[in-house]
């Protein structure tokens, strides 16, 4: 089974993470695939602050992350405590 995304590559949250004060767009990196034979596969993301460190390790379904689109531009919000 091949891997959509590749690894160390960046994608998009496509939901909020309310447990880690993730939202929706926000940009992660891919650190680890699951295949799995029967349903879908799971990836594990480092998500980093503006400035480069780390600030959650998490993994999500495939169904949960995209890739760019080049009508996306990106942003920057503050982290809620």
């Amino acid at each position: 089974m091949s891997m959509k995304y590749k690894m160390s590559e960046e994608v998009v949250l496509g939901r909020d993470i309310p447990e880690k004060n993730l939202k929706a767009g926000d940009v992660a990196t891919i650190v680890e695939h699951y295949p799995v034979s029967e349903g879908e596969d799971g990836y594990s993301l480092e998500v980093f602050n503006a400035v480069g460190d780390t600030i959650a390790v998490i993994t999500l379904p495939e169904s949960a992350i995209q890739s760019f689109s080049e009508h996306e531009v990106f942003s920057v919000r503050l982290l809620a405590a």
